[in-house]
């Protein structure tokens, strides 16, 4: 029997994994609500930095002189939080939440500070790997806790919440950014997280007690840590190569390759370990494993929708980084609405599956809706098609995590939460890059002269324009958005007579080209909606557990929680 003299106790706290049926954490309500408050802010401040930064990065590379290394900016803090999430939310369940989380936070902080400091690229670069070292923490953590506060049964109430902060990170992030950089400085972008941080640390710090696993062993998988972050790494650059490149290339095959069979090894690691760092043994759980595809799929949609909208809105229709963020509303309105009435009907009825198979399709219904997406499509229908596609969204960011941390034992349920995560990061990578891939295709040359003789060029004229303007996606936007300067500069001398009473024709021309190019990445949604709808007809509805206490989670990892609900 558990000395209860020897639990922790913190402000009125106890943390320990309970076998009576009482919640992981007793807590009284405020206290319970002053925690959760931290862990949002603090997730807030991992979603806010993945938006804000990308308003100012143009600003930033221009004044620090590094537009070769432009996309490392992006792509080391990706890497470093990517990897460290499955090692962060293994470690959480054998030592606890809050010393975890206060060194994620710590390390977000102090990344965020130095990276304002930046006064050279390599400088930023480094710094933001030690940001995204921090925020590897932040997402699976935070949702674990959430586990931890609430029985499952009780956790839809307020799961739906935290994918909203997701929504609202994303409309406050460009404006922001957008407003620090031309009215302060770009250094601000990283120092406006030093004040939000630091409360959400003093709090954590005070409030939040450490559950720890009695009796469970205290190995640290460092072999499985080592050849996951050597398998992962390459296979996310060689992702993130892709989006300029060929799969055929050396800078994305031989990454993609290596990282792979590195990964290959992983498996034979984790399946010796004594605490694997990602315990095989989850897959075997049904409910787990299709949760993980769905997510991964919905996930491939919803990154791919969020980078080609912002680029339709300023290409085509000409309008700011921070304008194109404000007319992103409607489609983080209904994500934010979605999120958190699918966490409150969860909670209240019990039921989930076909809640996500029509969130899923209400995802691949707006994806469709937004194939027909052209140059001279009215606002407002714009906006109805990304409002219906935020609300299928919204459930596809809260239920799975009920679902997931239902299904498991509670001494796993950090490790299947960032798994979780992980799996999301890793489909929303794949998604940009395949979205990327779709759009360099579909915008080819015969596609921009069918549009630019549509717009009233004549042929004979656009047959002269030399490939350099019109051969590719980055030239084709450019001039998109110059009202066709560059593509004037670069044909011949003798030309420039004849094509410059057709400037008007050739933007308009382009701006169609680009905007059924973009059209048509969007069916890459639909597919991945599809197959995730499938998956999860496949889950087994289980009861919502009202109680942490092991005996009413799987006995062993391999089996169901409990029995299905049909």
């Amino acid at each position: 029997m558990t000395d209860q003299s020897r639990l922790p106790r913190q402000g009125g706290l106890s943390g320990t994994p309970d076998t009576t049926g009482r919640p992981a954490l007793e807590v009284d309500p405020r206290t319970r609500f002053e925690i959760l408050a931290a862990i949002l802010l603090g997730l807030f401040l991992a979603a806010l930095d993945q938006t804000i930064v990308g308003t100012a990065l143009p600003r930033i590379v221009t004044e620090l002189h590094g537009n070769e290394l432009y996309t490392w900016v992006v792509t080391v803090y990706l890497l470093t939080s990517t990897v460290t999430g499955p090692i962060y939310g293994k470690l959480s369940d054998l030592f606890g939440r809050r010393p975890l989380l206060l060194i994620g936070i710590g390390l977000f902080l102090v990344g965020s500070f130095l990276s304002g400091l930046s006064q050279e690229m390599w400088q930023l670069i480094l710094f933001r790997g030690i940001q995204g070292l921090g925020a590897g923490a932040l997402f699976p953590i935070a949702l674990a806790v959430i586990g931890d506060l609430f029985t499952p049964a009780e956790r839809g109430k307020y799961q739906g919440v935290f994918g909203a902060v997701f929504g609202v990170a994303a409309i406050i992030g460009p404006w922001l950014g957008g407003l620090l950089t031309d009215h302060v400085s770009w250094h601000w972008v990283f120092f406006v997280n030093l004040p939000i941080g630091a409360v959400s640390l003093v709090i954590i710090a005070r409030l939040l007690p450490s559950i720890r696993r009695p009796g469970a062993s205290r190995d640290i998988d460092y072999l499985g840590a080592a050849v996951f972050s050597a398998g992962i790494v390459p296979v996310l650059i060689g992702l993130t190569n892709k989006q300029s490149g060929g799969w055929g290339d050396a800078a994305v095959a031989w990454p993609i390759v290596g990282g792979l069979a590195i990964l290959g090894l992983f498996l034979l690691v984790e399946a010796r370990a004594r605490e694997p760092m990602i315990p095989l043994g989850l897959f075997r759980n049904r409910t787990f494993s299709l949760s993980m595809v769905a997510v991964f799929m919905a996930s491939i949609g919803f990154f791919g929708a969020i980078v080609f909208l912002p680029l339709y809105l300023q290409v085509v229709r000409g309008v700011s980084a921070t304008e194109s963020g404000w007319n992103l509303l409607p489609f983080m309105g209904g994500l934010i609405l979605g999120s958190i009435a699918s966490g409150q009907v969860v909670a209240r009825t019990g039921r989930y599956r076909w809640l996500t198979v029509g969130a899923l399709l209400l995802v691949g219904a707006g994806m469709v809706l937004l194939t027909n997406l052209r140059a001279d499509t009215p606002l407002p229908v714009l906006w109805g098609w990304m409002f219906l596609t935020g609300i299928g969204v919204g459930p596809t960011m809260a239920v799975f995590t009920i679902i997931v941390q239902n299904a498991v034992p509670f001494d796993k349920l950090g490790a299947a939460t960032s798994d979780l995560t992980l799996g999301r990061q890793i489909g929303g990578t794949i998604g940009l890059t395949l979205a990327f891939s779709l759009f360099r295709q579909f915008l080819d040359r015969d596609l921009i002269s069918r549009e630019l003789v549509t717009a009233g060029v004549p042929a004979q004229l656009v047959a002269s324009f030399p490939a350099s303007a019109t051969g590719g996606a980055a030239n084709v936007t450019s001039v998109a958005l110059d009202q066709g300067a560059a593509l004037l500069a670069e044909v011949p001398e003798r030309l420039r007579p004849m094509v410059a009473p057709f400037l008007p024709q050739i933007v308009a021309g382009m701006h169609s080209a680009v905007s059924i190019a973009i059209s048509q990445t969007f069916w890459l949604g639909v597919a991945a909606a599809a197959i995730g709808a499938v998956l999860t007809v496949a889950l087994r509805e289980m009861p919502l557990r009202r109680t942490h206490a092991p005996a009413a989670a799987a006995a062993h990892v391999g089996q169901e929680a409990l029995p299905a609900a049909d």
